[in-house]
C-alpha cells in the first residue's frame, strides 16, 4: 500500500503551516496503491517508522530505512493483521495494540 497524509490529528497549525508528523502520530491519509475497496478514502493512521532522523531521550539520533505507516480504525486497533519490519519504540509504547501485532 502506498499512503498519502493529508492533515496530523491533534495538531493546532499557525495561519497556513503544514504540520509534521514523526514516529507514534496519528493520521488522517488515504490510500493512493493498494486494495480498491481500501482506495480513495480518508482514513486514519499510525507512522510506525520514518527515514528521518531523530532524538531520543537518551542522547541517541535513530533513523529507519524507509517510512511506514499502517491504517487504524478511530480507536488505534489495526486494520490489518500485521505489520512487517520494524516498529519504533516510541510508537510501541504510545499504541500497545500496534506493538502486540508487530
Amino acid at each position: 500500500k502506498n499512503l498519502h497524509i493529508i492533515a496530523v490529528c491533534n495538531i493546532g497549525g499557525r495561519l497556513n503551516r503544514l504540520p509534521k508528523a514523526g514516529s507514534g502520530d496519528m493520521i488522517m491519509c488515504s490510500v493512493k496503491k493498494g486494495k480498491p475497496e481500501l482506495r480513495k478514502k480518508v482514513m486514519p493512521g499510525i507512522i510506525v517508522r520514518q527515514r528521518k532522523s531523530f532524538r531520543r531521550k537518551e542522547g541517541v539520533f535513530i533513523h529507519f530505512e524507509d517510512n511506514a505507516g499502517v491504517i487504524v480504525n478511530n480507536k488505534g486497533e489495526m486494520k490489518g493483521s500485521a505489520v512487517s519490519g520494524p516498529v519504533a519504540k516510541e510508537c510501541a509504547e504510545l499504541w500497545p495494540r500496534i506493538a502486540a501485532n508487530s
